[in-house]
């Protein structure tokens, strides 16, 4: 178990990042090389590349070589496997929200007394 918690703590940590999250949002539309990834964003080729080896690490993208050519292919079961976690705990957090929201009401109704 404490391996697919390590899985998906990388996979929340690799989300966690903006640039990462557009590059994903990027890899939706299919295999893209390296150097179309980069084009829209305002950092050096080392920088997306860093963002490129977070993303491979936590099993989001992976990476291949084509000739001279390097594409990156989004892999979904990384993203897949977050969202059954935050499923499986959705009911539980919207249970305390709910008591929560009960008793700020019951504290406001004492203190309008």
């Amino acid at each position: 178990m404490a391996g697919a918690a390590d899985e998906l703590s990388l996979v929340f940590q690799a989300l966690a990042d903006p640039t990462r999250r557009a590059i994903i949002s990027r890899l939706r539309g299919g295999p893209t090389t390296v150097g179309e990834l980069a084009e829209p964003f305002a950092m050096s080729r080392p920088a997306i590349s860093q963002h490129l080896k977070v993303l491979e690490r936590a099993g989001l993208i992976e990476r291949t070589a084509d000739a001279q050519w390097r594409r990156c292919t989004l892999r979904t079961e990384p993203l897949d496997e977050a969202s059954a976690w935050v499923d499986r705990h959705r009911d539980e957090w919207n249970e305390r929200f709910d008591l929560l929201d009960e008793r700020l009401r019951e504290l406001k109704g004492q203190t309008d007394a």
